[in-house]
């Protein structure tokens, strides 16, 4: 079992898992959002390597990925930093194929680790070509965490599930990554299916925005991932203090 995995498995034994996501190298003190996260109670952060064409993603995280590559945000500047940084919680990379392939899969998984991360998350990663990565981020102690969605049949799901590693990802829609008013009944849904395949823990996202649609979805879920809620108040000037505290809410509703 891989560190992230053990990790989210004694956590989930106290309560609903919480995850939040923020773009590494978004602002010059990127990394007191992490330590401000940690304190809040997150059991694990995303942490958002910027792409500059990231197909998966809505609006906002797009405009913070832009945002953060103007500064001269690179994924290899943002581990230098995440090496330098406790942050007192397990980290998880997420970024696209190409950056990975382009540096090397097993270089890339192994600075991953030697900068603290123990889990990645590559939305664009096809299944079928998922294996030199995955092999990758093994032998570098690294877990590869795979995306299901409510489009996905069940015999895939299956292996989904057998084949990722620290936690399954449940995308809870098809489409792009952002706030949403409300979510459909498909997450509940995805999330059930998911949690009858495996008893590795499952953390639902996408269009997750508010402490009562955090707690609804984790009715069926393991734990939530809220990333665009959370960007798109650091992109409106939000420090670390406040975003804290945005996440204490979302720890206070699961």
């Amino acid at each position: 079992m891989t560190v992230l995995e053990d990790h989210l498995r004694t956590r989930r034994e106290r309560g609903k898992l919480l995850m939040p996501y923020l773009t590494g190298g978004i602002s010059q003190d990127w990394t007191d959002y992490l330590r401000a996260f940690a304190d809040a109670g997150a059991d694990a952060i995303e942490v958002g390597l910027p792409f500059s064409d990231p197909t998966l993603d809505g609006a906002t995280i797009q405009e913070a990925s832009d945002a953060a590559l103007a500064r001269g945000t690179t994924p290899s500047g943002i581990l230098a930093e995440l090496a330098k940084t406790e942050p007192g919680v397990q980290l998880v990379a997420s970024t696209y194929a190409n950056p990975v392939l382009r540096m090397g899969a097993q270089r890339f998984c192994t600075a991953l680790r030697e900068a603290g991360v123990t889990g990645l998350i590559v939305p664009d990663l096809p299944l079928e070509e998922a294996a030199e990565i995955e092999h990758a981020a093994a032998s570098a102690g690294v877990a590869l965490a795979l995306l299901a969605t409510p489009a996905t049949p069940d015999d895939r799901v299956g292996e989904i599930a057998s084949r990722s590693r620290g936690f399954v990802y449940a995308v809870s829609l098809m489409g792009t990554t952002g706030e949403r008013d409300q979510l459909p009944a498909s997450a509940a849904n995805l999330a059930t299916r998911l949690k009858h395949a495996t008893d590795r823990p499952v953390l639902l996202g996408f269009g997750v925005s508010t402490p009562r649609q955090a707690a609804a979805v984790t009715r069926d879920a393991d734990g939530v991932i809220v990333g665009a809620a959370i960007m798109r108040q650091v992109l409106d000037g939000a420090g670390p203090a406040r975003l804290g505290a945005f996440v204490a809410t979302l720890r206070a509703a699961l």
